[in-house]
């Protein structure tokens, strides 16, 4: 029997005790986005969230909330949840994960994000207000969303 696969992945929603979001920019797209990514098999997807958090920025989190479930139906399929998560400690650094790390002013962050899927569940984020977000779109990660398209977009 051959079963699905889909890559598991998660981000988080940083908030600082000066109501900042925590932001980076990659080196794989040169573009801003928040912190997150693939969790590694036999990894629970919080304990992934927490470890990739803090690779990639220095800051320990505690994640509070699901915030949304999204469904990138492309090759390779993915799943993404993102989280909103509580700053505990730490100072922004980079790594070879980011070649910058910063807190952002929230009325600030929808404009340093340039790519749709990256700035659509960014907005949610900003936007949160207790209902989890569905989104199911296809991208191509290799074109910074060229080939953006949504499929399906709710509340649940």
């Amino acid at each position: 029997m051959k079963y699905p696969v889909h890559i598991v992945a998660a981000g988080g929603f940083v908030l600082n005790d000066a109501g900042q979001v925590l932001l980076l920019k990659s080196p794989r797209y040169g573009d801003w986005e928040f912190p997150g990514g693939q969790i590694e098999e036999g990894e629970t997807i919080p304990k992934g969230l927490e470890r990739e958090v803090l690779e990639e920025t220095g800051i320990v989190v505690k994640i509070t909330s699901l915030i949304g479930i999204y469904s990138n139906i492309g090759n390779p399929p993915i799943v993404n949840m993102d989280f909103l998560c509580e700053y505990v400690s730490g100072e922004p650094r980079t790594s070879d994960e980011s070649i910058e790390v910063k807190w952002v002013n929230l009325e600030d962050a929808l404009n340093l994000v340039e790519r749709k899927a990256i700035r659509t569940r960014l907005k949610n984020m900003l936007e949160f207000s207790g209902e989890v977000n569905y989104l199911a779109y296809v991208v191509n990660p290799s074109n910074k969303d060229l080939t953006y398209q949504e499929f399906e977009n709710r509340k649940i």
